[in-house]
């Protein structure tokens, strides 16, 4: 089979495409063709700085694919050759609170990842397509649309009314935002480009702010809420905007840290989380069932993935080139 590995530090020309044997599936396993896999931010500098995650080298990139069963280890009942499934982020991370196994399980990163024509996933790590989902869209859901379930349910427990801040319009940002529409939550949105800030308003933000015309954006959230301030943070920047993340924050708010697209060196100031009693927590995607839950709800209200392009397998550098741009809106997928 044929599969793109990073062999080197080289970053994207780096990228590698070769051939490997085909994978057979033991037991609790199965044998999946992938039909499609989506990129994320956290895939894009798994491959420029494959050294500061200690990647071993070959290594196959990605974590969020869609495909067919090719065939079943001995002992799987409950998924068929033909079924269409997504794998889960990490392998071994069934459900409750997150552990060291299941971070060392994580697809594209400690182990090889999916940017392959075959792989052998965990028959108890992967999941149905939801009827009416291409596999291109399916492909989508594994990270950034769990990680932002799992802020907004899970975590946050968002309900009708509330008020949600949205930093940036990202893969997660976008997630959240559909979710929040069918959640009846309110949202402000923040980018730098008015393009997006329109777009993002055309699928449901109540409000949107440009972060480089309202450099205070900060405040200009106090004055949304009437002083108020949020009720929950999806924080995305990370030290360089968490402070004005904890300024946005009600009284008693919830502020989840996801990414850190603004490098990790910034000012913060604690006793202003104390003061506000704010819960801050950090979020890495989430479990297979809060997969489940989450997919149950997409099927439920016919949810689609927002897809910005999709490349083919053998173009997956220009893929991941695109995203370095940050010029999308919504996922990236390559085809298989």
């Amino acid at each position: 089979m044929k599969a793109w590995e990073i062999v080197s530090d080289s970053g994207i020309n780096g990228l590698s495409l070769g051939e490997r044997d085909d994978p057979i599936p033991g037991p609790n396993e199965v044998l999946l063709a992938v039909k499609a896999s989506s990129l994320n931010y956290r895939d894009l500098s798994t491959i420029l700085n494959p050294s500061v995650r200690n990647i071993s080298y070959p290594r196959i990139p990605n974590s969020d694919c869609a495909g067919e069963i090719l065939s079943v280890g001995c002992d799987v009942t409950s998924f068929k050759s033909g079924d269409r499934v997504m794998g889960c982020f990490f392998q071994q991370w069934a459900s409750g609170d997150i552990s060291s196994i299941a971070m060392n399980s994580a697809l594209g990163g400690p182990i090889d990842g999916v940017l392959c024509e075959k792989v052998v996933l965990k028959a108890s790590s992967i999941i149905a397509v939801p009827d009416h989902l291409t596999l291109e869209e399916a492909s989508t859901l594994p990270c950034a649309a769990v990680t932002a379930w799992n802020a907004l349910v899970e975590f946050n427990k968002v309900k009708p009314g509330d008020t949600v801040l949205l930093l940036g319009t990202g893969g997660v940002s976008i997630f959240s935002q559909q979710f929040c529409n069918i959640l009846g939550a309110n949202t402000i949105v923040t980018s730098s480009d008015d393009e997006k800030l329109k777009k993002i308003k055309k699928i449901g933000a109540n409000d949107v702010i440009n972060y480089e015309s309202r450099v205070d954006w900060d405040k200009a959230v106090i004055e949304l809420t009437q002083n108020t301030g949020v009720d929950h943070v999806i924080e995305v920047g990370g030290a360089g905007t968490l402070q004005k993340s904890i300024i946005t924050s009600k009284i008693g708010g919830n502020i989840t840290l996801i990414g850190v697209l603004t490098g990790t060196m910034g000012t913060i100031i604690p006793t202003d989380i104390m003061r506000k009693s704010i819960t801050l927590r950090g979020i890495y995607v989430g479990s297979r069932q809060i997969f489940l839950e989450m997919s149950k709800a997409i099927s439920y209200h016919k949810l689609r993935p927002i897809i910005d392009s999709t490349f083919d397998f053998d173009d997956a550098q220009s893929a991941f080139k695109y995203m370095k741009k940050g010029e999308h809106f919504g996922k990236i997928v390559i085809r298989i």
